[in-house]
């Protein structure tokens, strides 16, 4: 699926792609409904019908990623709400051993995530891959989201790469379709980014279900 020899530069999602979607899912969609209908005096399912509202209208921009946001719009402390859940955190199979080969070879490899700041240090408390990397990049420093062609220049800025021998992995469509109008050849998601949620069969790009599939040798 990826010939490795036409590989320089390796950029990687952090949520669905190397952590698992099922802690975002579950805090969003489940639990801060929860927490805003106990705080609010409303029931749970009119708390999750406003919530699912307010979040789809917001869906792809930074403000959606930005727990200062939905702090201020829901009048809660999502960070430490969402520590209360961090031990959920969890990587995708395979991700460590991935990532080891990756860091083993001449690639750079570059954390690309959408993620806000905050959400990236909590996780980080509870399982540090930062240090695989040769740069982490969150959105809201690059004022843009993944889904808007001014990521991708500001990032070049930032951190040049070859865009024919770039790798990009990812389990949003949209951001790899933006990716792709910028250039990037080599792009892949993730059939099952959420771990207790249905494999994906309708995706548009190239699909995996672990990283095992893709390893590279150390000679790759």
């Amino acid at each position: 699926m990826i010939d490795w020899k036409h590989i320089d530069t390796v950029l990687l999602d952090m949520d669905g792609t190397l952590l698992d979607l099922h802690f975002d899912n579950y805090f969003w969609m489940q639990h801060v409904p929860m927490v805003y209908a106990r705080t609010h005096s409303l029931s749970e399912e009119e708390s999750a019908r406003k919530l699912h509202s307010a979040f789809s209208i917001e869906q792809g921009t930074l403000d959606w990623y930005s727990l200062d946001y939905w702090s201020e719009q829901l009048q809660l402390d999502i960070p430490a709400i969402k520590r209360e859940l961090v031990h959920m955190v969890s990587t995708r199979p395979y991700v460590v051993e991935f990532l080891t080969h990756l860091h083993a070879s001449p690639r750079d490899v570059v954390l690309v995530t959408n993620a806000h700041r905050k959400t990236l240090d909590i996780k980080m408390e509870q399982i540090d891959i930062t240090g695989w990397f040769d740069r982490v990049v969150v959105s809201h420093e690059l004022d843009a989201p993944k889904e808007e062609q001014a990521f991708w220049h500001r990032l070049q800025a930032l951190h040049p790469f070859d865009p024919a021998r770039t790798l990009l992995i990812d389990d949003t469509e949209s951001v790899l379709e933006s990716a792709q109008r910028y250039g990037i050849a080599h792009l892949l998601t993730l059939l099952q980014p959420d771990s207790k949620r249905q494999k994906r069969i309708d995706t548009r790009f190239p699909g995996i279900h672990h990283f095992d599939e893709i390893m590279p040798t150390t000679n790759a």
